[in-house]
């Protein structure tokens, strides 16, 4: 069961052994663990791995036992506090912070009032990416994992059909899933205003820190010094930035990135107006 020498990964076989010990571990001794004083929202395929994996590098920052992200707040609101509870360390340091990245937080339609509610507090961490990069790299990201069949034209025409009602299916009924809600929204992911004002509304502004990912990766340090500084923690200078979940795909059409850059104007005008300055994307 030792790790790979080069890499330090654990065998595939063995890491879900692991989780499921750890998750009997967690449950039995939940009551003494912490609960999150920060999340990682999202967006998916915007640098959420890459980010987390830098902050759990730093001294004072815990994260779930032998996982990135727990989807307690969009897919598992069901299992209730107390499990979502078992997946965090023991109780910490004073000073300390202990945080998740589950990137459909911040698509999920009830997740920023769960988060609200349950973790009053709590500081939220959100990235952006140009969301014509984004929805491809989602595509890439969803056809690897199985979860998506179409290319990616196909997949962008299918999505309005996919998505009928899938947002109002999900807040009338806070036990429903949709497969194509959370792994099919190309477009509809990368309208990030909507998403923002809705964690507005129920967290403040204040809670809130949005970092592009063109940024975070030309030039991490400062970056990630904001960051630290939202999350009142101390600069620590040792971190290692890193890719990770990087897929390669061939290149996309000029005709079909005219007409994704088109259609993504309007939102990206509306979230350059709640930033308050033009997202780094359309500089």
């Amino acid at each position: 069961m030792s790790a790979n020498p080069i890499t330090g990964r654990l065998p595939g076989s063995v890491l879900p052994a692991l989780r499921a010990l750890a998750d009997i571990t967690g449950q039995a001794t939940r009551g003494a663990r912490a609960l999150p004083t920060f999340l990682i929202a999202g967006a998916q395929r915007c640098g959420t791995t890459s980010l987390f994996k830098a902050l759990t590098q730093h001294p004072q920052v815990r994260g779930p036992v032998l996982r990135k992200g727990v989807h307690f707040f969009d897919t598992n609101y069901t299992r209730g506090l107390d499990w979502y509870r078992g997946h965090f360390p023991m109780r910490t340091p004073e000073g300390a912070a202990v945080g998740e990245s589950s990137p459909y937080y911040l698509f999920h339609p009830l997740a920023a009032e769960r988060i609200s509610r349950d973790l009053p507090g709590v500081r939220v961490v959100v990235l952006l990416r140009d969301p014509v990069e984004r929805a491809y790299s989602a595509h890439s990201h969803e056809t690897a994992r199985g979860f998506e069949t179409e290319p990616f034209s196909r997949a962008l025409a299918l999505e309005e059909e996919r998505l009928a009602g899938e947002e109002e299916r999900l807040l009338t009924d806070p036990t429903a899933y949709s497969h194509s809600h959370q792994h099919q929204a190309y477009l509809a992911r990368g309208r990030y205003v909507d998403q923002l004002l809705r964690m507005e509304k129920h967290l403040g502004r204040d809670r809130l820190h949005v970092v592009e990912s063109e940024a975070f990766f030309a030039d991490p340090e400062p970056v990630f010094a904001g960051i630290e500084r939202f999350l009142g923690l101390p600069h620590h200078p040792g971190v290692r930035f890193e890719r990770h979940n990087a897929r390669r795909r061939g290149a996309m059409s000029r005709k079909l990135r005219a007409r994704l850059d088109a259609h993504f104007a309007e939102p990206d005008q509306r979230l350059a107006d709640w930033l308050g300055r033009t997202p780094v994307w359309r500089e």
